[in-house]
């Protein structure tokens, strides 16, 4: 998305500024992350990349509010989440500013509710609307990520993988959030499935304007649809900015290992070279 203003006027909708969270309890407790910066503009895709169990999922739910954070702060559409408790942070998450989309729709969604029901949830539980509005807004909100309204009637068993996911990005846009917040939204999806999907994530960046943090451990999906990408390594930010310039000039090890062990059709000796020298120099930095 082209940058038309300066970079000190950019409005910031999402600001995660020296964020540190540890998990655990007793001698088991241990810090995931360290001084983490992250900021996603209005109608911007930023990526956030890393392994598993870099800490990816953990940054989501403390921008959500759900873990607890040792330090740093949290400014969501001018609102210091981290400093929120108890009815102001319930009310904060009722208002629906930010929407989580996990990565597997099948447990995310109540087998028991309907389609329409799942979709409706968040809607009632913030209350303020009449039944006819509530169904008229479900539609609305399927019909906007390509899943006609005819299927609300059925269960999440009864769709398939790429209609399920559809379905909890209905169930999350039904309350316009400003920021969709996308946890490996992909990685259970086929090849066409997830190109689709990813189509769909930029077709709500377009024609809604919101913002969105989209998170994976997938280069491939991550280069294709974001506009900056942050790289998650052990916890920390190793290196962060525009796709393009990152992926043809990255600085840091680890995210040159991440851009050589993306999968190619020639691949070869070269590339496994290459690959064996990235690691052994992530080894001496995290040695050193």
């Amino acid at each position: 998305m082209p940058d038309t203003q300066p970079a000190s006027e950019t409005p910031t909708l999402l600001a995660v500024a020296d964020l540190t969270v540890s998990l655990g309890h007793g001698r088991r407790r241990a810090q995931v992350l360290r001084g983490v910066d992250v900021a996603v503009a209005p109608g911007e895709i930023v990526g956030l990349i890393g392994e598993t169990g870099s800490g990816k999922t953990t940054i989501a739910r403390s921008i959500l509010g759900l873990t607890h954070i040792d330090g740093g702060s949290i400014r969501l559409g001018g609102t210091d989440v981290a400093t929120l408790t108890g009815w102001r942070l319930r009310a904060f998450r009722r208002a629906g500013i930010a929407q989580y989309v996990f990565q597997d729709p099948l447990r995310s969604l109540d087998p028991q509710l309907t389609i329409a029901d799942s979709v409706a949830e968040g809607l009632r539980v913030r209350g303020g609307l009449e039944r006819a509005d509530v169904r008229e807004r479900v539609a609305a909100a399927l019909t906007l990520v390509g899943v006609s309204p005819a299927l609300a009637t059925r269960h999440p068993g009864e769709l398939s993988g790429g209609q399920r996911q559809r379905v909890a990005i209905a169930r999350a846009m039904v309350l316009e959030p400003e920021l969709l917040i996308c946890d490996e939204p992909v990685s259970a999806l086929d090849a066409a499935n997830r190109i689709q999907m990813l189509d769909l994530i930029q077709h709500l960046r377009d024609a809604r304007g919101v913002g969105v943090l989209f998170i994976s451990h997938d280069l491939g999906s991550v280069a294709g649809i974001t506009d900056r990408v942050a790289v998650l390594y052990r916890g920390r930010i190793v290196e962060q900015g525009p796709t393009a310039a990152l992926l043809t000039a990255s600085q840091h090890p680890y995210t040159r290992l991440l851009i050589g062990s993306a999968p190619t059709l020639t691949g070869g000796a070269a590339d496994r070279t290459r690959r064996t020298e990235l690691r052994e120099q992530l080894a001496a930095i995290e040695t050193g």
